[in-house]
């Protein structure tokens, strides 16, 4: 069976603790990068990898045709190094376009070439108001204005072209507010949070067993609701990486 996964964002949080789960159970892993040191760090962790910018969709379209993986890992975001938040409102404008763009050039090159499924990184917290907790199938908040709206109207078409992909299986993992290694917080949001390495491990779980759609990934279901994580991809919180710094 192929065993190979196209990761784009390995560098980031999430991907740095996702890497060598994938690397321990034998996937043959392509992970890409802007940055020609963390693709240096990148096949230091036991994965291919090369310089690649997702915004440049014709070498995008080249590498996964040559790569030909089954699936593809979708953690990519632009924002500063443990979410500065005297950085973040620069950041905001150039994350969403990620999001629009650089999705939508991943999603093609993926389908062109026969992808089975991807699975792709969104937030929590993107939701319209409502009842707590909330669950998937309520309404993202369309209507936000100011910063906020930059940041959702990315997630809206993020999750749109991942999830209206078919015949490509899209799985859109919502994760709460991340903290531990890598992240810049020590400590856990009370009311919607998920630790890095049980994001890493949802990511995990949705490429091998998921089912098309959005799931949540937080521990607690104060703001929304991860009973569809728990009972359709058998996740749980709790979980924690060995062997590697945290």
């Amino acid at each position: 069976m192929c065993m190979k996964v196209f990761f784009a964002g390995a560098s980031g949080a999430i991907g740095q603790r996702l890497l060598p789960l994938l690397i321990e159970r034998g996937y043959e892993v392509l992970a890409i990068s802007r940055s020609p040191e963390r693709v240096a760090m990148l096949q230091a962790m036991g994965a291919r990898a090369q310089v690649l910018d997702v915004f440049d969709g014709e070498a995008l379209h080249a590498a996964l045709r040559d790569f030909k993986p089954r699936w593809v890992i979708h953690q990519l975001t632009d924002l500063p190094a443990g979410l500065d938040p005297a950085r973040m409102p620069a950041a905001q404008p150039r994350n969403a376009r990620v999001r629009r763009e650089g999705t939508a050039n991943l999603v093609s090159a993926a389908r062109a070439v026969g992808v089975q499924r991807m699975v792709a990184q969104s937030i929590a917290w993107a939701y319209a108001a409502g009842e707590s907790p909330l669950h998937e199938d309520q309404p993202l908040d369309l209507d936000a204005e100011g910063p906020r709206a930059i940041s959702v109207g990315g997630v809206a078409a993020l999750e749109s072209s991942v999830l209206g992909a078919a015949p490509m299986e899209g799985i859109v993992l919502r994760y709460g507010r991340l903290y531990g290694p890598g992240t810049g917080a020590d400590a856990a949001d009370p009311r919607l949070s998920v630790h890095v390495d049980d994001a890493a491990r949802a990511a995990l779980l949705a490429l091998e067993w998921g089912v098309p759609g959005a799931y949540n990934i937080t521990e607690q279901d104060v703001e929304v609701s991860s009973a569809k994580a728990r009972h359709r991809l058998g996740w749980q919180p709790g979980f924690r990486l060995e062997g590697v710094p945290s």
